[in-house]
């Protein structure tokens, strides 16, 4: 009798950590919330990118884990030269698992040549070092305005695109 229980109290147990670390944890809600973040990411001791934003909520206990800036963002992207490129948002959502940030409302891209991007929606792919939307866009340069259905660039907009693009453009002859 003693050897049955032990026997099925053996078979019974089971690793249940992970549910007891989340004990008490809402999925719905964000498992870490900060405010006045101000954030500097580096590689090799080079400063790649410095985010500031007024609040930040952390929803890595979800199975598709993501992080929210609901406050809006001020974002800056250093080439491989040094030049900052800088982009405000109403709303960001950083995916964790995709390395996909994507920047919503009033969203204003300034390049280091002060080249701006004006759109409601921008993706920023990190892992591709690649922007794009398709999304309506207006792109002022020194010397044109053009308008167009969407964008895509690298970070160092030496590949950059306004997808059907129309505006007004200045012409030598």
């Amino acid at each position: 009798m003693v050897t049955a229980l032990t026997v099925t109290m053996f078979f019974s147990c089971r690793d249940n950590f992970k549910d007891v670390q989340n004990i008490g944890l809402l999925s719905n809600k964000p498992i870490t919330e900060a405010d006045n973040i101000n954030t500097k990411y580096t590689d090799s001791g080079k400063l790649k990118s410095h985010l500031v934003s007024p609040k930040m909520l952390d929803f890595s206990n979800r199975e598709f884990s993501f992080v929210e800036f609901p406050q809006g963002i001020d974002f800056t992207i250093y080439d491989d030269k040094g030049n900052k490129s800088n982009v405000v948002a109403n709303f960001a959502m950083i995916y964790n698992d995709t390395d996909l940030i994507d920047l919503q409302g009033n969203v204003i891209l300034t390049t280091h040549t002060n080249d701006t991007l004006f759109t409601e929606q921008l993706f920023y792919d990190q892992k591709q070092e690649w922007m794009f939307t398709n999304k309506p866009v207006k792109f002022r340069q020194k010397d044109q305005i053009m308008n167009g259905t969407g964008f895509d660039s690298n970070k160092n907009f030496t590949n950059a695109r306004v997808l059907e693009m129309s505006g007004v453009f200045y012409v030598d002859e």
